[in-house]
């Protein structure tokens, strides 16, 4: 077997940490502490205190280090969990640092015991406090070393199929498109030679961009300008080969299209998905919600089993670049308020008016026939 490359840190950048303070990633809490600047106070990742400004964030590697600096605990974040939550989280971190650091995954039995749980207790609190399931974590946590070592100039793709745990390169390559989005040489390439056509039209809603990767669509993107979209698409796959679509590409783009004047006829098309685990599931969850129905960013929090993430979940909303395909216009504020949109509030609003119009169609045509 090919030496294994070190596991890359999963906290190591300011960026890393942000994201994880945004999502309330409990995880998180064994690793840093977040110090804000205009308070003076400390906190853990998963804290339930308000969400300080990015710019006024310090990140310390631990408690000890943020009261060297000057700070001071945050007597909310204190009262925020109990011991029996404190132990709960402690437990789940020490699994999740066993799978980061694991050659192979280990098997839930295996993580349980370390745990001194029941499996299906171990289970059932591992969920609720990541929104994952031990399985699902621990397939991310490969994907993401995986990632890293392909991105090594000194490592083969082998070497980084064994380096990133798994057992042999026929488990990684039945499933590779899916971790990778493109196959490995083409990722480690930086997305060079994935083929991406595409088209620009019109629709009610303005300019319309269309793209589509061997997988499925990877791009439905709406706006003003259409130069401006293109340079978007360029931007995402800046070394992919774009190329114009033809005129059986055409079909495809008008369907879209109809799917966009009518979001209730539902598109059967695949779709190319890339973002991260946290992103997915937002994206996931929003296309369960059906046309004509809303949530509020925070009942979609909750859905993903995230309650406090409700920030990163606006900001996965934000990240989406299937629209109305990934249907992020569904979601309201918690007042009722349509909040922000991509695309453009008048564009959210527009879809959500069809869709209740389509609907009541539904509605009106059942009670007919």
């Amino acid at each position: 077997m090919p030496p294994l490359l070190p596991d890359p840190p999963r906290y190591a950048s300011d960026a890393q940490r942000w994201q994880a303070l945004l999502e309330r990633d409990a995880q998180a809490d064994a690793h840093f502490v977040y110090a804000v600047k205009t308070t003076g106070v400390y906190c853990r990742p998963s804290a339930g205190a308000r969400l300080p400004r990015r710019e006024n964030v310090i990140f310390f590697e631990s408690a000890q280090a943020a009261q060297g600096a000057g700070f001071r605990a945050s007597r909310r974040a204190q009262g925020d969990q109990t011991l029996a939550a404190c132990a709960r989280a402690e437990v789940v971190a020490a699994a999740c640092r066993s799978m980061d650091a694991a050659d192979s995954a280990p098997n839930l039995a295996t993580l349980a015991a370390q745990a001194g749980l029941s499996t299906f207790h171990f289970h059932r609190v591992f969920k609720a406090e990541t929104g994952l399931t031990p399985k699902a974590y621990a397939s991310a946590a490969r994907a993401r070393r995986l990632r890293a070592q392909l991105d090594a100039p000194e490592a083969s793709v082998t070497d980084a199929i064994y380096g990133a745990g798994f057992q042999s390169s026929s488990r990684f390559y039945e499933t590779a498109g899916q971790r990778l989005g493109m196959a490995a040489r083409d990722y480690r390439a930086g997305g060079a030679g994935a083929a991406i056509r595409f088209a620009i039209g019109q629709c009610s809603l303005g300019a319309i961009l269309v793209a589509q990767s061997q997988r499925g669509l990877c791009a439905i993107l709406l706006g003003d300008d259409p130069q401006r979209l293109l340079r978007d698409l360029q931007d995402r796959f800046p070394r992919a080969e774009l190329t114009g679509g033809d005129a059986g590409f055409e079909q495809l783009v008008a369907q879209v299209v109809g799917f966009i004047e009518a979001p209730s006829l539902g598109l059967q098309l695949p779709l190319d998905v890339r973002g991260t685990a946290f992103q997915e599931r937002v994206w996931q969850a929003l296309r369960e919600i059906p046309p004509g129905s809303t949530v509020s960013y925070a009942e979609l929090a909750a859905r993903i089993g995230a309650p406090k993430a409700v920030r990163a979940v606006g900001s996965a909303c934000g990240a989406n670049p299937l629209a109305v395909a990934i249907p992020c216009h569904r979601v309201l504020r918690s007042d009722g308020d349509l909040s922000g949109y991509r695309w453009g509030v008048e564009r959210k609003r527009a879809l959500l008016l069809r869709e209740a119009e389509g609907q009541r169609d539904l509605l009106a045509r059942a009670q007919n026939s």
